[in-house]
Order: C-alpha cells, then structure tokens, then sequence
C-alpha cells in the first residue's frame, strides 16, 4: 500500500529555513515514517534568492505570494522559519485554513498572542508543533527515558546553562536585538530551549521563578545593511548610523519545580569562549544525569544505588540501535551524529504524528510549548520587579 504524503510548505529561507529543509530533505531517506513529506512549497520574500534557495535544496515550486501558500488546498503542513513577530499572523491565517502547523520558538513575542494560538489551535483541530529541537538529541531523549523509569529517584537540584558569543559589540543591529521582533534577547533564544529541556527529561513543570536578572550590556548598535549570509551574524555589514538594542543580552534566574526541586538557568549571547555551549544537571535521590551539547551524542549518568565502591559517573554513547532513540536510523556504534540530525528526528516524529503513530519521545505542541513561555514571561517579570513571581501569577 502506498503511504499517506505530507505536502509541507515552509515559510522563511534564512539560518532556520536551511536547518529545516536539511531535515526534510533526510527524513524519508533516513526514516520510513508513516507519512511521507513532500517538499512541495518554499515561500519567502526575495524572489531571486528563494529560486536558488528552493533549487538547492530541493523544493518543488517557491512563491512570494504567502497568503496563498497558506490557504492553498495542495498544502498539509505549514513550517514556519521566520522570526518570532510574524509568527502570530501567519499561524493565524494557517490554522484558519484548516493547515497543521509547525512552527519555530518561542510561539510568539507576548504572551497573550501565545494563548490565543493555543486557543485558535484546539478549536481548529489541528496538529501543532514547535522546534524545541533538542528534545531530539538521542542523549536528551535518553535521559527523559531514564528520569521515567525511577532511575534518578527524587529530583533535588537541576542546572542549565545556555552560552554564546557571537553577540559581540561590533555585530550590527540584526533582528534578533529589536524586541518588537524578537520578543526578547537570549531569553527567548536561549533560555527557551533549556526550559523546555529540564521540563521535558523531569516531567515536572517550574512553579516559581524565585529572583531573576536581565541586562543588557550592548545598548546600541550600528544600523544593519543588506542581508545575512548563513549563519546567527556571518555576512552581516552595519552603516553608520545607530539604533538601540531593545532586548536582553543576558538573563539568569532561580526556579522551584513541581516536585520541589530547586533550580537555576542562565543565558547569554556575551559569554566570550563559547559558541554553542548549552547543557544540564539533574540530580536526584537514586541517580544523577548531565549532558552537554557541545558533546552531543553523550550523556553522564549516575547511578548512587551501585556499590559505593565503584559508584561514578559513566559516559554513555548514546548511539546504539534499538537502545538508545533515532540511533537506529543513523549509523554504526559511536559514529556520531550532529546538529541537524535533532531537527530530521523531530521531521520524523511529526510525519508520525500525521500519519497516526505515535511519536519516539513526546512533541511539543502549541500547549506545551505555552507553559515553556509562561516561565520565559514569569523571569522577565521578576528581573523588572526584583521579586519572586508563582506561575500562578503567570495565567
């Protein structure tokens, strides 16, 4: 029997639109999901660099038009790779069309536009995701397994970092510095993705946010000119002329979960010697967990019911088939995986989704990923305040 199909059109060309198209490009190559993905639309604003874009990567046809890509009949799921203030609208225009939506993080700039997607997406009925892509390193999804299964025990302490530098002072005014396009600095970069991690392998939910700092160190920069040229700064020319930088450049704070674990989260795009850093503690009764991105295909694990005489940390490789999620579609024991394979497992598990299956691990959807923005609003809130704010202050 012939598999159900997917037509996904994707909605941006830039750094996350490669990334994506990557994914889709590899996933039906790599995994035999349950529906098919068909490239069928890219949709982008610069129509010379889209044909070369959709050319390159593979996109059967590409259009400027958007709002007819959105409310084309041909289309299934719309991904959207564009920054955080255009979500709102385009998600809009998607789920009243009747389109699943897959769409890049943090859902939207405010909060409220983030519940009422929620709300627009349970009355449409649709299927929703979002790009919290490294719930899909197999370490990551290794240790949420290991977190279900007891081995941890009660979770006392949990740390996560989230480092870069690429934010250096000479880098020009890009989106990513303009609240009113980005919502917020590394906050909603950054700290986005390691809140969600820590929720997902805990399976607890932060409760309150008990101090927290936001500053910006940069508070201007030069006017951007013309176009990046691949990835977060390469290729970026700046004039002149100075505007302001109206977003965080770095963001730490303190967070009880659920379960009573106590908590700390820092981010930044300033910290100078590391590019990608980004990682988590997790520490129990029974056990302990750590994984650090930079060494991916790796988790740490503890295991404090051992004999105390060889009680240690143990460097796992999370690349075994059939052990550990995803390897089995890649390669051989220890013959690593990378960045772009987390967002071909994630293609995987939404075409599992479409075609009824269940996912490896659980995907975000527009819900989950709201209580993610919650805690992402409740740490803004109490660096302005300088107080502790509950997530129940948080609606």
């Amino acid at each position: 029997m012939a598999r159900k199909t997917v037509n996904v059109a994707l909605i941006g060309q830039g750094f996350m639109g490669r990334a994506h198209s990557n994914a889709w490009t590899q996933v039906n190559r790599f995994f035999r999901p349950a529906a098919a993905a068909v490239m069928h639309t890219a949709c982008g604003r610069n129509r010379a660099s889209l044909e070369d874009f959709a050319a390159r990567w593979g996109w059967r046809n590409c259009s400027t038009n958007l709002r007819a890509v959105l409310r084309s009949d041909e289309i299934d799921l719309v991904d959207l790779c564009t920054p955080t203030a255009m979500h709102y609208a385009m998600v809009t225009e998607a789920l009243a069309a009747g389109k699943n939506v897959a769409c890049e993080k943090p859902l939207a700039t405010k909060l409220d536009q983030a519940r009422e997607l929620v709300a627009l997406a349970r009355k449409a009925k649709a299927r929703t995701f979002v790009w919290y892509n490294y719930r899909r390193c197999p370490a990551v999804a290794t240790a949420h397994q290991l977190v279900r299964a007891g081995k941890i025990g009660r979770i006392y302490h949990v740390r996560a970092v989230y480092l870069q530098d690429w934010a250096k002072p000479e880098i020009p005014l890009a989106w990513r510095f303009d609240r009113k396009l980005a919502g917020s600095g590394s906050h909603g970069d950054l700290n986005a993705h390691i809140i969600d991690m820590c929720r997902f392998v805990t399976g607890e939910e932060i409760t309150e946010i008990a101090g927290a700092i936001a500053e910006t160190f940069v508070k201007e920069r030069s006017i951007l000119t013309g176009e990046t040229t691949g990835g977060l700064s390469l290729g970026m020319k700046k004039g002149a002329r100075k505007g302001k930088v109206t977003v965080d450049d770095a963001v730490l704070f303190l967070a009880r979960f659920s379960g009573g674990a106590v908590a700390s989260f820092e981010a930044t795009r300033m910290a100078t010697g590391y590019q990608n850093y980004h990682g988590f503690e997790i520490h129990g009764t029974k056990g302990a967990v750590r994984f650090k991105f930079e060494r991916m295909n790796e988790l740490e694990y503890y295991d404090a019911t051992a004999d105390r005489a060889v009680q240690g940390w143990t460097t796992i490789m999370c690349t075994h088939g059939g052990c550990h999620p995803y390897a089995e579609a890649w390669w051989p024991d220890a013959h690593v995986i990378g960045y772009e394979h987390a967002f071909t497992n994630q293609a995987y598990d939404i075409l599992q989704v479409l075609g009824g299956k269940k996912p490896v691990v659980p995907l975000p959807d527009f819900a989950d990923a709201y209580e993610t923005q919650r805690v992402l609003e409740a740490a803004l809130l109490s660096a302005a305040q300088k107080r502790p704010v509950k997530l129940s202050e948080v609606k």
